[in-house]
C-alpha cells in the first residue's frame, strides 16, 4: 500500500506528515514556508512521488464546539483549490488542538523557542494524520 501525506495548512507556513506504507505510523516530515501557491504545489508533487502518495489529509480547524468558522471556510477553500491541481484523494480532518498539543510536547521536550515554529507545524501534521490513520484501524 502507498502512503498518505498530511497536512497542517497555514497561512505562512504549513506543516506536512507522512504515513508508513502500511498507513499506521504517521511521521513529521518538513515544513514548507511560504502560502500554498505553485512552488508549493509543485513541492507536493514531488513529495507525492517519492513517497507513492494516494491520498491526503489536511487538517481542519474547527471550532471547539466542532463547528466550521472562518478559518475552517479558508482552508476548505485552500484545498478545493489543491483538488484542481493534485488529482488525488483529499480528506479534511478535525485538527482541534493539535498545534498546542505540539507546541506542548515541544516545550517539554526543552526545544527553543526559535526552533519551536516549524516543528510545531509538523507535529501538528504528524497528529493530525495520525488521528486519521487511528481512526481507519477501528
Amino acid at each position: 500500500m502507498a502512503g498518505i501525506l498530511g497536512l497542517d495548512l497555514g497561512e505562512k507556513r504549513t506543516g506536512i506528515a507522512v504515513s508508513d506504507s502500511d498507513t499506521r505510523v504517521a511521521t513529521p516530515l518538513e515544513t514548507y514556508e511560504g502560502s500554498a501557491g505553485k512552488s508549493f504545489v509543485r513541492r507536493l508533487q514531488d513529495l507525492i512521488k517519492t513517497y507513492g502518495v494516494t491520498q491526503i489529509v489536511a487538517g481542519l480547524p474547527l471550532d471547539l464546539k466542532g463547528e466550521n468558522g472562518p478559518a475552517a471556510k479558508k482552508i476548505r477553500e485552500k484545498v478545493e483549490w489543491l483538488k484542481t491541481e493534485i488529482a488525488l484523494d483529499w480528506v479534511l480532518w478535525d485538527e482541534r488542538l493539535t498545534s498546542a498539543e505540539a507546541e506542548e510536547l515541544l516545550q517539554e521536550q526543552g526545544v527553543r523557542r526559535d526552533k519551536r515554529k516549524g516543528l510545531r507545524d509538523q507535529l501538528a501534521a504528524q497528529r493530525i494524520l495520525q488521528s486519521y490513520l487511528d481512526s481507519k484501524k477501528r
